[in-house]
């Protein structure tokens, strides 16, 4: 929640990068990103048609209107966290609005079936089914992950399928659930710096992500911020 203060129009997705990885590393952790398969940066910063991995950029200057999302990992005591959030830049449009306000309640609709004995096709289908409801695209190139000692780790959790599909879900697994949802089509291409993804229409997306603990009591959210308990409660209450 730290770099929600700073997103605001005329600051650079450089600078939120920065202020990322110092705060990150006075801590006493590490940014997961920085070198992670050759990755340049702490954050990856993916403005408006960007889906995921966008680079930090001096360039690349905020304005009103403009959505962003902050994929952060960090790397503390041996163990790995991957967390995303999409955020609005000053005002932004409804359609952009009610894009963040679904692509959140996808999260949440697969993170309430992240329990022991369900397949990972229950959180996929519930992500899948709730976005297309609302008639936007589920990206299929990229998936969620297992996450721990390792920033990937088996299995892929998919953002589209059935609930019958998958391996069953055991306590004590830890998954990323990152629902990837675009205004229009879900296909996507990647840029000739072969980081930054797009949507192929030009239209928004959105990503929301957290790591979730899978306990015999329910899913635990690992990387929910301080103060957004009472949000999280409701959006998991709505999630039906």
């Amino acid at each position: 929640m730290l770099l929600r203060r700073y997103i605001r129009p005329g600051i650079s997705t450089y600078e939120l990068d920065k202020i990322a990885a110092n705060f990150i590393e006075s801590k006493g952790a590490k940014p997961a990103f920085l070198g992670l398969y050759g990755y340049p940066a702490c954050l990856c910063t993916s403005v408006n048609d960007v889906v995921v991995h966008g680079l930090p950029k001096k360039e690349c200057i905020l304005k009103e209107g403009d959505i962003i999302s902050i994929d952060l990992g960090v790397l503390f005591r041996g163990y790995y966290s991957d967390t995303a959030w999409t955020w609005p830049v000053g005002e932004i449009s409804e359609r952009a609005r009610r894009l963040l306000v679904v692509t959140q309640e996808c999260l949440f609709r697969g993170i309430k079936e992240a329990i022991p004995g369900n397949r990972i096709g229950a959180i996929s289908e519930a992500i899948q089914r709730h976005a297309e409801g609302h008639g936007y695209g589920v990206v299929r190139q990229l998936v969620g992950h297992g996450v721990g000692k390792a920033m990937h780790e088996e299995p892929q959790v998919p953002n589209f399928g059935r609930r019958r599909d998958g391996i069953k879900i055991r306590h004590g697994m830890v998954l990323a659930i990152e629902p990837m949802i675009n205004e229009g089509t879900y296909d996507v291409y990647t840029d000739e710096d072969s980081w930054t993804i797009r949507t192929k229409d030009g239209k928004l997306s959105a990503h929301f992500e957290h790591t979730v603990a899978v306990t015999a009591n329910g899913p635990l959210i690992c990387t929910l911020p301080k103060g957004a308990e009472t949000d999280v409660f409701a959006l998991m209450q709505a999630a039906n």
